[in-house]
């Protein structure tokens, strides 16, 4: 296996996509939190103090999905088409599921966006909840599915 992201010296370096075809890409990530019953309702019942936790959450999603070349070094700056934040709640488990959807044309792939509008909307919910409960567990942060790009498809 070839790490692309150090050079002959081992030193640090972005990938050069310069040859690379441009294509459609996307990609999907999903993570959860998992929270008390209190968070939940207040959540739910948009009765949290710092305002409506989901709106501001995948507001936050979609920013942290344009911002990733500013937080992970070797990131490429992508000219996004599309990025999607929306939940899933489970009363049940009580968990609050983010789905994060992006979608460029381009020479790289959107992976780490989606990655980072997850992680992003799930920090979000965290701090505008965190008065009202600081056991929430953020979890099982994975990348979905991608497509396009030289090594196609994949599917967890």
């Amino acid at each position: 296996m070839e790490f692309t992201h150090f050079d002959q010296d081992g030193n640090a370096v972005m990938v050069d996509v310069s040859g690379k075809e441009i294509t459609e890409r996307s990609a999907l990530a999903q993570g959860k939190i998992r929270v008390s019953r209190e968070v939940f309702e207040a959540v739910a019942g948009q009765k949290v103090k710092k305002g409506d936790v989901l709106t501001v959450a995948q507001v936050a999603g979609i920013m942290g999905t344009k911002k990733t070349a500013e937080l992970i070094p070797m990131c490429h700056y992508l000219n996004l088409t599309n990025s999607k934040v929306v939940f899933r709640m489970d009363p049940e488990e009580l968990v609050i599921e983010v789905l994060c959807r992006v979608k460029t044309e381009g020479k790289t792939g959107v992976e780490m966006e989606a990655l980072t509008g997850v992680s992003v909307a799930l920090l979000t919910i965290y701090d505008m909840c965190k008065a009202i409960d600081k056991r929430m567990v953020m979890e099982d942060i994975h990348l979905c599915e991608k497509t396009g790009g030289k090594s196609g498809e994949f599917r967890f």
